[in-house]
């Protein structure tokens, strides 16, 4: 694994983290199957072999970006030679003493190096000391990549929000407790 630095994110950073390639490439989804019954509903997510590898696209608008990132109480880059290389950005949920992981990117030059894995480490140790006891990562249904680290990081699913993002995608919500 390359050398990473893990930081707050300064204003300088921000040019180059809005440019970095948000998009992400699967075989797989997550597809959703719902039966509305009379008096109950069933939801099912399961994995699915899409027919060739799709690159999905980001499902946040980027124009909104750097006004979403000011008003984000944590929001930490990767640096690798001093270079930002990706980014996490979360929100609080004081009521639930809950830190959402909004976003993780990575710059797909260097992805699968354990770089993500090192950004969630990061990202529970910034909700630790705010005092927070559960952190949660949001993701849509075809990031089948950030499925798999989820799972992988001790992430047990904990719902769904259909038409969540801008572009109606369902998310897929991850949950763990704190130590």
């Amino acid at each position: 694994m390359p050398q990473i630095e893990i930081r707050p994110v300064i204003s300088t950073d921000i040019v180059e983290l809005i440019h970095l390639d948000h998009t992400c490439k699967t075989n797989y989804v997550w597809q959703m199957d719902r039966l509305l019954d009379d008096g109950q509903v069933q939801v099912k997510f399961r994995e699915i072999r899409l027919p060739r590898s799709v690159q999905v696209p980001y499902p946040r608008l980027a124009e909104s970006m750097a006004d979403d990132w000011q008003l984000a109480p944590g929001l930490l880059t990767a640096l690798h030679e001093g270079v930002p290389v990706g980014y996490v950005r979360l929100i609080e949920n004081y009521e639930v003493q809950t830190a959402i992981l909004r976003d993780i990117v990575v710059d797909h030059k260097i992805r699968r190096q354990g770089i993500a894995t090192v950004m969630v480490m990061a990202a529970q140790n910034w909700a630790v000391q705010r005092g927070h006891r559960r952190i949660t990562m949001e993701m849509p249904s075809k990031n089948f990549p950030g499925i798999k680290l989820a799972l992988k990081l001790g992430y047990e699913f904990s719902g769904y929000n259909d038409s969540y993002y801008p572009n109606k995608d369902i998310a897929l919500f991850f949950s763990r407790y704190l130590k």
